[in-house]
């Protein structure tokens, strides 16, 4: 296919479309190129420098066509710089080496330039057990540190808008919450001052986050430098069940994930769906799920007024079933589309259903 190119990732063959960048052709060999400030749905910035790779074309000789070696392939020429796989777009007969010496040594270094100045948070940090720092500093780090300095200190637990709390020692300085922000949600507000080590996140004088998808940035976040104070210091993510869902909240049915442990709901975040809600929600559908534990809600049916057994309700029901000359049907607004049109199937033929 025209649109489609052939290159070679770790020795495996790739057919990937023409302007999909190395991260993503990766994927689809099933092989993983490390990364943080990179986000499929928001433009590139390069700066976490984590997705570094080495990168080979084909040497073309005087009719432009590619030099054959020994054994009849193609001879490739690396660059003397590594590239970084988020902003390199793939081309026809490229070589991508994503577990070189010369990529293993790039990101140990990485990791450690992240590391000198991070604190030694995870025993309280709510993003334990879901951090790509902690995934990362395990996969791609050098285990060890030769940094000896005092780290440098800042700002903790500070508010960003009503919904999130900031935390500056944590951040990585990825960019993905600006950019979201400014692209996504449609308020510019957030920004870097200082330079170097002292760089720090913070809202623009007067302009905090104040939109319904504020709390996006805290999903999209790879550390945890900012966390929802719904959820903050709730629960360990790896004590929680996950269960796929739909908000009810609106007719537009994003889908979600329920994070509950013995039967408590303690947050809901969104779940990846590009016909639907892509990876986003609103906060409104997010933090809108404590009436499932409600103590106020019915878990049992009643009778006038009093509680009675499933099988009596079921016959009181019937009874009046039986003698009616008409049924109507009303549905919940929290109900699925799914389970709206099977609820009115459910109803008689004719049946006036309000919706």
């Amino acid at each position: 296919m025209a649109d489609t190119v052939k290159l070679t990732i770790d020795g495996k063959e790739v057919a990937a479309p023409k302007g999909m960048n190395l991260i993503e052709a990766a994927k689809i060999a099933g092989i993983e190129v490390p990364h943080y400030c990179y986000h499929p749905k928001l433009t590139i910035a390069g700066n976490c420098r984590m997705c570094l790779v080495e990168v080979g074309m084909p040497k073309l000789g005087a009719d432009k066509k590619p030099v054959l070696g020994p054994d009849g392939q193609p001879v490739i020429l690396f660059g003397p710089k590594l590239s970084i796989g988020c902003n390199t777009p793939v081309a026809e007969g490229m070589v991508v080496l994503t577990r070189s010496p010369k990529v293993v040594k790039a990101r140990e270094g990485v990791m450690e330039f992240l590391l000198i100045n991070h604190p030694l948070d995870c025993p309280i940090c709510d993003q334990a057990g879901e951090c790509r720092l902690q995934e990362f500093s395990v996969d791609y780090g050098k285990g060890q540190s030769r940094f000896v300095e005092e780290k440098v200190h800042k700002p903790k637990r500070t508010p960003l808008g009503p919904k999130i709390t900031l935390d500056d020692e944590r951040c990585i300085l990825c960019s993905r919450c600006i950019r979201f922000m400014k692209e996504i949600a449609g308020q510019d507000c957030l920004g870097f001052v200082n330079r170097g080590s002292y760089s720090t996140l913070t809202c623009y004088p007067g302009n905090e986050p104040n939109t319904n998808y504020d709390l996006n940035i805290v999903d999209i976040c790879p550390v945890g430098a900012l966390t929802s104070n719904d959820f903050r210091f709730q629960q360990r993510v790896w004590f929680l069940k996950e269960t796929k869902s739909i908000c009810p909240n609106c007719a537009t049915g994003c889908n979600t994930v329920l994070w509950s442990r013995e039967g408590i709901v303690y947050r809901q975040t969104p779940r990846d769906n590009p016909a639907v809600n892509q990876c986003w929600m609103c906060d409104y559908g997010r933090l809108n799920y404590k009436f499932i534990n409600d103590p106020r809600r019915l878990t049992t049916p009643t009778a006038g007024g009093q509680a009675v057994a499933w099988a009596e309700a079921i016959r009181q029901v019937t009874d009046r079933l039986r003698g009616a000359k008409g049924v109507a049907v009303i549905g919940s607004a929290r109900a699925t589309t799914e389970e709206l049109f099977l609820l009115r199937k459910l109803g008689t033929a004719g049946a006036y259903v309000v919706p």
